[in-house]
């Protein structure tokens, strides 16, 4: 109970302290006038109780404390002007209670000036000491030095302590100041690569899904006439492509909801998902040769998304760009350590021999959206013509990355 009083007490004060600290901030000339008034008050008052009322002693008296006035431009010149005032009192009259602001002085030097000047003022308030000492008390000369110091070690100490617990607010402020602008940092910096990943996955999921069903729905077209079962499956091709592009697009769109959602969230892709790609592909019109080696489903699920969405790009750029007629071949080999990744095509581009993987009419986010995934996987990516005139898209995986 008694720790927790004392808590409490500390708490109180220690919210008193600030309270005062910041209003004497605010009005720096009103809290030296008070203090002057008040140090001038209780000196008067101690002389009428003393009977030792006369001119000179309230020359001495406003002497002593006018100089605190200037307190708020200065505290050097302040201190100076209460330590030459002390100094004439010490020369022609005797001491009295306005001698207190010589302490007051001596504490906002302490709180405020730089540490040659605090040094300068401890000095001067030592050897004030000793000289009203050796004058005013000559009976007991050691008793009144000692009490004096003790008065000028705790103004001193006392202004020291508070400048300490200032300066050590202020930069416990810069500090906070400092996390929170670098808090705000990362959290943009999150942010946008959050951006970046979902419009990755975002154009892969569109641009392939949209690109199957255009070659589907222009098969159909051809086919209307000669062969209308055919283009009646290539319109339910078209439709289940649709709602598998529209499945995918919820799913992944799901994370940016805040409510509860309807269905649960699955994974993204992996390899188990590469037949049906390529069914979708060949379904288009373009048909894949498959040639993998090792077990796919024992890479870690970010390596088989990286691989997956790769080969499905670089199919997709086949669908958009080669001239039919024209195969592709995938080739995935699994071995010990890392991957390798080989999409090549047999068709030239259409029109002039552009790279199939950066469109006329894009920006290069497919091939961009491939290096990406390439490289957050320590991995790398080729792309370029073949001799037979198709392209090739190659991504290899190192093994300190494979799992």
């Amino acid at each position: 109970m008694s720790d927790r009083s004392d808590e409490l007490l500390f708490t109180w004060l220690n919210q008193r302290v600030e309270r005062l600290t910041a209003l004497s901030a605010r009005h720096r000339l009103l809290t030296d006038l008070v203090l002057a008034l008040l140090a001038a008050g209780v000196s008067i008052a101690g002389l009428v109780v003393q009977h030792r009322v006369s001119a000179q002693l309230l020359v001495f008296c406003a002497a002593l404390t006018l100089p605190l006035l200037i307190r708020h431009r200065s505290p050097a010149i302040c201190f100076a002007g209460v330590a030459l005032a002390a100094f004439l009192q010490w020369l022609l009259s005797g001491p009295q209670l306005a001698d207190v602001s010589v302490l007051i002085a001596l504490y906002w030097v302490c709180e405020e000036s730089e540490p040659r000047t605090m040094a300068a003022a401890l000095v001067t308030v030592e050897a004030g000491a000793i000289m009203v000492a050796l004058r005013w008390e000559p009976s007991e000369r050691l008793k009144y030095w000692v009490g004096l110091s003790g008065l000028a070690v705790a103004a001193g100490a006392l202004g020291i302590m508070i400048r300490q617990r200032r300066e050590l607010l202020e930069s416990l402020r810069e500090r906070a100041a400092r996390l929170e602008r670098e808090r705000d940092q990362q959290g943009q910096l999150g942010a946008a690569a959050e951006r970046a990943r979902i419009a990755r996955e975002m154009h892969d999921i569109v641009s392939h899904n949209l690109t199957v069903m255009i070659a589907l729905a222009d098969g159909a077209t051809y086919a209307l006439d000669a062969s209308p079962s055919r283009a009646a499956d290539a319109v339910q091709r078209v439709s289940a492509t649709g709602r598998q592009a529209l499945l995918e697009m919820r799913r992944l769109l799901g994370v940016l909801r805040d409510d509860t959602l309807a269905e649960p969230l699955e994974p993204q892709p992996g390899l188990e998902r590469l037949d049906d790609l390529l069914a979708r592909v060949g379904a288009a019109g373009i048909p894949v040769d498959v040639d993998i080696d090792g077990d796919p489903q024992a890479l870690a699920h970010g390596i088989q998304l990286a691989v997956f969405r790769v080969a499905q790009e670089a199919l997709t750029n086949t669908l958009k760009h080669a001239a039919r007629p024209t195969t592709a071949r995938l080739a995935l080999h699994c071995r010990a350590g890392q991957v390798d990744l080989d999409v090549t095509n047999t068709g030239e581009a259409l029109g002039t021999r552009r790279p199939l993987t950066t469109p006329s009419h894009g920006d290069g986010r497919g091939l961009r959206g491939m290096r990406e995934r390439a490289a957050a996987y320590g991995g790398d990516l080729e792309v370029g013509p073949t001799e037979d005139g198709g392209w090739r898209v190659h991504l290899h995986l190192r093994s300190e990355v494979v799992a």
